[in-house]
């Protein structure tokens, strides 16, 4: 959905661990005092918590993710892989503050106070076939830095502790095709999540962009554009544009494959692949809005790095085999791997979409 019918602003947060540094952008430091809306316990000065229960995010059964009085979940149109895990996303802030438009392809610029809430879950866990959440993820914003903090579930599922030192669960769950799958599901350290959560150095959110949020969702009240339903809720200031340039969903076969593919590239690479990020150096820039020019993404761009002479360029025009991109997507040596972090396994379905995008691509490269 490009057109809503309601006045917009924004915000927006990812979710990820523990550390304070300067915002790239200049806003209002709030006061440093605790504050309460509808029973949540959002105090800044004491945050992080060393339990997830003490924000009182969640009502009854914290596992059962029923969220609070303006506790909001949201969802992007095209989510960043980690292994199969599922997510649930929530956002709150604090009476009268409201996120602001940057632009489409930018994170909205929050207020202090806002807190992301993100939980990574499997379903169909061995043995049992149980549905077993195992981190929380919070970011929340004070003195106008990002802060993170990192919450791991105790096995009983009733409660989250902080935890910055990063782990690994190895668990077995059961695939939608009913086959048990083997992963050791990484728990990310403070030093980790900025890797990826950073521009210019300074920590940020890098999820809640205009452009991957502007759909409809379904609420308690009915379906409603999910912007519009952040504005009502005051969470969005009024004054973002009607029209906005969004991605699609990777996995509707019912749009074009190029979109598909750029909206996934964007997901998961654009992040490091940008001037501010981690992989500057790197001539690829997988924004969304980057990617009509599709040299960006790397078609008959010869690498800098040259890992096998057979890799002749970094997307190779009609041939998986000799493109770099295809490569790193399909394996999980840590030393090839794209995403650098955030996945142990191949994300096959992907893959396979992107390997298609790659057969159809011509002429082929003449370099």
């Amino acid at each position: 959905m490009s057109i809503t019918r309601y006045a917009r602003t924004i915000l927006a947060g990812s979710a990820l661990l523990g550390m304070v540094v300067l915002g790239c952008r200049k806003e209002t430091p709030g006061p440093d005092t605790p504050i309460a809306d509808g029973g949540v316990q959002v105090d800044l000065g004491n945050m992080p918590y060393s339990t997830l229960s003490e924000y009182r995010f969640f009502l009854g059964n914290m596992a059962d993710r029923v969220p609070n009085t303006g506790v909001l979940p949201y969802a992007p149109i095209t989510p960043l892989f980690s292994d199969y895990a599922h997510k649930d996303r929530f956002i709150w802030m604090p009476s009268g503050a409201g996120a602001q438009y940057v632009s489409d392809d930018q994170v909205l610029a929050f207020p202090d106070g806002t807190v992301l809430i993100k939980d990574f879950w499997f379903e169909g866990v061995q043995p049992g076939d149980v549905r077993r959440v195992l981190e929380t993820r919070v970011m929340f914003r004070r003195n106008g830095a990002w802060l993170f903090a990192d919450y791991v579930w105790n096995d009983a599922q009733t409660e989250a502790f902080l935890d910055l030192n990063g782990s690994i669960v190895p668990l077995d769950r059961k695939d939608a095709d009913g086959v048990v799958r083997h992963v050791d599901y990484r728990i990310p350290a403070l030093a980790e999540c900025h890797t990826c959560h950073k521009s210019d150095n300074v920590a940020m959110p890098i999820g809640p962009k205009p452009q991957n949020l502007d759909m409809i969702m379904s609420y308690p009240e009915g379906p409603m554009d999910q912007l519009a339903r952040w504005a009502a809720e005051g969470y969005l200031e009024a004054g973002y544009p009607l029209a906005i340039q969004h991605l699609v969903a990777w996995d509707d076969t019912t749009q074009d494959l190029e979109l598909r593919v750029r909206s996934y590239l964007d997901v998961n690479c654009s992040h490091c692949h940008n001037e501010h990020g981690h992989c500057e150096y790197r001539p690829m820039r997988f924004a969304f809005s980057r990617t009509d020019d599709i040299s960006n993404i790397g078609v008959c761009i010869e690498p800098e790095e040259i890992i096998d002479p057979g890799w002749t360029h970094i997307v190779e025009a009609g041939d998986t085999a000799r493109s770099v991109l295809f490569h790193r997507i399909n394996t999980t040596n840590e030393a090839y791997r794209m995403p650098l972090m955030g996945r142990t396994v191949v994300h096959q379905e992907a893959v396979e979409m992107i390997a298609r995008w790659i057969e159809g691509l011509n002429p082929p490269c003449t370099d």
